[in-house]
């Protein structure tokens, strides 16, 4: 019975970059922290809440 040699390199996979995989989840979270920061930015400069900014209020 012959074996086969087993393999010296292992290979390099790539992450996706879509999906649910640590960059997509981190990226997500950024872009809602800056979200939220400018939500908050304009809630102080136009003196008003978002509803009634966006007017839904």
């Amino acid at each position: 019975m012959m074996t086969q040699p087993q393999p010296t390199v292992t290979p390099k996979l790539e992450e996706p970059k879509f999906g649910f995989n640590e960059y997509a989840e981190r990226l997500n979270g950024r872009a809602a922290m800056i979200g939220f920061i400018l939500m908050v930015v304009i809630e102080c400069f136009t003196n008003q809440g978002v509803l009634s900014w966006l007017g839904l209020r």
